[in-house]
């Protein structure tokens, strides 16, 4: 039986469940961020991504404002203050016949909030990979 994978997304943000994003994540799944060129390719680049913007995003400002969906993917428009800074983004998802991300792209505005987050993103994945 398919993940239901929206209500599962929605389920590990509100709960702060990084250890569900194994069994959500394709193999194959790419990340595409607001502030590295080049898409990350692979569920555990993938994982690490997501797992960070847990810690960076995910503060009791945050909240879905409107969700857009079809058969195989979803857009799901968020907003948050972080550090003084009101965000709007949108996490464009796309999954596939089993119900596990295939691909997830965020998107940020405005310029002062790419600019945060890039910053604080880099700080909790520099933090991640020190033994």
């Amino acid at each position: 039986m398919p993940i239901d994978t929206l209500a599962t997304w929605h389920r590990l943000v509100k709960e702060r469940d990084l250890a569900g994003l194994d069994a959500l994540l394709d193999e194959e799944a790419v990340f595409h961020s607001p502030v590295v060129h080049k898409p990350q390719v692979g569920k555990s680049i993938t994982k690490k991504y997501l797992s960070a913007a847990f810690q960076v995003f995910f503060n009791e400002s945050f909240r879905y404002v409107r969700e857009l969906k079809s058969a195989n993917d979803a857009v799901l428009e968020f907003e948050l203050e972080l550090d003084g800074i009101v965000i709007n983004g949108v996490d464009m998802i796309k999954w596939n016949e089993a119900g596990r991300i295939v691909e997830f792209k965020v998107m940020l505005r405005p310029l002062k909030a790419v600019n945060l987050i890039h910053q604080k993103m880099g700080a909790q994945l520099l933090q991640a990979a020190q033994p």
